[in-house]
């Protein structure tokens, strides 16, 4: 696709916002890809990882509120719901949540367990769903729903 006049690309806000996330991404070696929550087999990621963290006593309370969920992995301590990537722009994630882009793992001795794998071959959950939830649950007041101060 070309600009008025023909003077170009014409560049989505989307794409924008990713180069602008690329450039002030810190320069770090590649990543361990065993460092990654793994798809199960079959399922494709369009739209590339990331993840969503949450305490494990938060869990069975999300998963009622959801419309759809994707794949879900989980341990003792912790629950990851995948989201694509990305979703984190413009959306201050609940504490205690954490969002961690390219999916990856912390330093755990084992990878968490699959619990849930949606049906199909896309693994998210939609972020904005998962967003409200863990906002109900936690009490906070999502991001636009905050008054402005001038």
């Amino acid at each position: 696709m070309t600009g008025t006049f023909g003077r170009g690309p014409v560049l989505s806000m989307d794409t924008l916002v990713r180069v602008r996330r690329e450039l002030a991404a810190p320069r770090t070696p590649a990543v361990d890809a065993s460092r990654r929550l793994v798809l199960p087999e079959g399922m494709t990621a369009p739209l590339g990882c990331d993840a969503v963290t949450v305490p494990a006593r938060f869990g069975p309370l999300i998963l009622p509120r959801l419309p759809r969920v994707g794949c879900v992995y989980a341990d003792a301590a912790h629950w990851w719901w995948l989201v694509p990537s990305d979703s984190d722009y413009a959306l201050e994630w609940p504490v205690p949540a954490r969002y961690t882009t390219g999916a990856l793992l912390p330093d755990l001795p084992r990878a968490p367990g699959l619990i849930h794998r949606p049906e199909g071959d896309v693994p998210y959950t939609p972020p904005i769903p998962l967003y409200l939830a863990l906002c109900r649950i936690t009490g906070t007041t999502p991001t636009w729903s905050r008054p402005v101060s001038a």
